[in-house]
């Protein structure tokens, strides 16, 4: 069951499978649908949501990141697909859900045949823009211009623009690929990003050849970056954001600093990967044209200092020795590392404090922090941000811009929750003074402040409750007040 303190009650609002419209058909159990069916449904395994309100409406956005294999194909003897009609429903499992909510008599759910409701799916046409657009490592046989791309998949954490858009995050978008002959070697460009001969059993290859890398070398690389989606306009195109980097997204939290320009905070969701800033060139407009200020501006990476200071490295072709820009927004990663930024503890989720200029990453957890180097050979030493080696548990990094501003090169930082189980008697599982028996969590993930300033904390992690872990019970959410530094359970 939800547990939730005393004065709050729960509700499912929708499920894998929900009918978007009349002309869906009711989810079957014993076959769990079809890919005709699942193209007109409720999505699988949600992570990054929003709710946008508009003339008395109310869309609801949501994530379908990926599927439990065994489960959308558990008709199957072996959990696996035996058609290209199950590979296809797998498919179109994934992507993005947009909504319409109502509530009656207490219960909110999805309104049926609402002209908003879309799909949109790893088959929906999107429009590539930024520097790496048109660029030949984005062309492929069926985009010869490399200006557009079907699909988003693995859509995990997302943002939202202050002109209504949302931002949907792609992360392990390197699952979804193979070779036909699984001894092809794959480029160390694409190594970097996870991409092999094998996929994760998702099968998508075999109906569709953009999926096999020893034919289409090109197209992992026009996947892994933000896409933004307008969820009040149904027709529009998605359209994704190579100014904003390729890597495993985790969510893109939006601010606008005090000068009027937009900043977005990136984390790349992987051990010893890197934290990210975008600043845009132009400056918001509350009644302009604001649809290039995602398009044209400066790519960052942090670097923290021992001393709880840090910078903000800029990645340039004049930095990372790059031809263009656009190589740096394709091969991201690799020019964060030539600049030697400072590799991290899978940097999930960024949340920015709406009264403070202030922000947190969850650093979710790295068995591998003090061990061994991340995939790009980029050290991973115990260090300031990220203090714990073999780290199980997990911590919290809020950063200060200097000036109180989120432009500025330079900041402040420090560990607002560094998680643990105080009842191990052992200062390497204690974790900070915040932490006790009765807020006990690891691997923080989503987060994102209420309008108060509280700072809501979702967990990701070990559910065992045993052995290291014990006394820490089911994922949860928590809720911290970051000036006392209080934690509390709240779900």
């Amino acid at each position: 069951t939800i547990t939730v303190p005393e004065g709050f009650n729960w509700q499912v609002l929708a499920r894998w499978g929900d009918e978007l419209w009349s002309k869906s058909v009711a989810f079957d159990q014993a076959t769990r649908g079809t890919a005709d069916s699942q193209a007109l449904a409720f999505g699988d395994n949600n992570d990054g949501m929003d709710l946008f309100e508009a003339n008395g409406r109310k869309l609801f956005v949501v994530n379908n990141e990926y599927t439990n294999t065994n489960i959308i194909w558990g008709n199957r003897e072996e959990g696996k697909p035996e058609t290209d009609d199950d590979v296809r429903k797998g498919m179109l499992a994934h992507g993005v859900t947009v909504m319409e909510i109502a509530e009656s008599d207490g219960k909110w759910s999805i309104v049926k045949d609402s002209p908003f409701n879309r799909r949109i799916t790893p088959e929906t046409e999107m429009d590539i823009t930024g520097p790496a657009r048109g660029h030949d490592l984005l062309k492929t046989a069926a985009d010869e211009a490399g200006e557009t791309v079907k699909g988003t998949w693995n859509n995990c954490g997302n943002g939202r623009t202050p002109w209504g858009t949302y931002l949907t995050c792609e992360e392990n978008f390197n699952g979804y690929f193979s070779a036909a002959d699984e001894n092809h070697e794959v480029s160390a460009e694409l190594k970097r990003y996870g991409i092999s001969s094998k996929d994760w059993g998702y099968g998508w290859a075999r109906i569709d050849e953009r999926f096999d890398v020893s034919k289409h070398p090109n197209e992992p690389n026009r996947a892994g970056y933000v896409v933004e989606i307008d969820p009040f306009d149904p027709e529009s195109r998605p359209r994704k954001l190579t100014a904003l980097g390729r890597f495993k997204h985790e969510n893109a939290e939006v601010v606008l600093a005090a000068n009027g320009q937009l900043v977005v905070y990136m984390g790349d969701d992987e051990r010893g990967e890197f934290l990210y800033r975008y600043v845009s060139n132009g400056k918001y407009s509350l009644n302009g044209n604001n649809s290039r200020l995602l398009e044209e501006g400066k790519l960052y990476v942090a670097r923290f200092a021992d001393d709880l200071t840090g910078e903000w490295l800029e990645l340039s072709p004049a930095t990372t020795g790059f031809a263009s820009q656009a190589e740096v927004c394709v091969y991201t990663r690799q020019a964060a590392s030539k600049v030697g930024a400072t590799t991290m503890d899978r940097p999930e989720w960024v949340a920015a404090k709406p009264n403070k200029v202030e922000a947190y990453v969850a650093l979710t957890n790295n068995k591998n922090r003090g061990i061994k180097p991340n995939e790009g050979g980029d050290p991973a030493p115990v260090n300031g941000p990220n203090p714990r080696a073999e780290n199980n548990y997990g911590q919290i990094v809020r950063w200060a811009p200097d000036n109180a501003d989120h432009t500025a090169s330079t900041f402040t930082w420090s560990i607002f929750a560094l998680a643990g189980n105080p009842l191990e008697n052992s200062d390497a599982y204690a974790g900070s003074a915040n932490i006790n028996a009765g807020n006990m969590f690891n691997s923080p993930d989503g987060m994102r402040f209420d309008e108060n300033g509280f700072l809501w904390i979702q967990t990701d992690g070990n559910y065992s409750d045993k052995d290291g872990f014990a006394g820490m019970g089911n994922n949860q959410m928590l809720v911290g007040d970051t000036e006392t530094g209080a934690i509390e359970r709240f779900l």
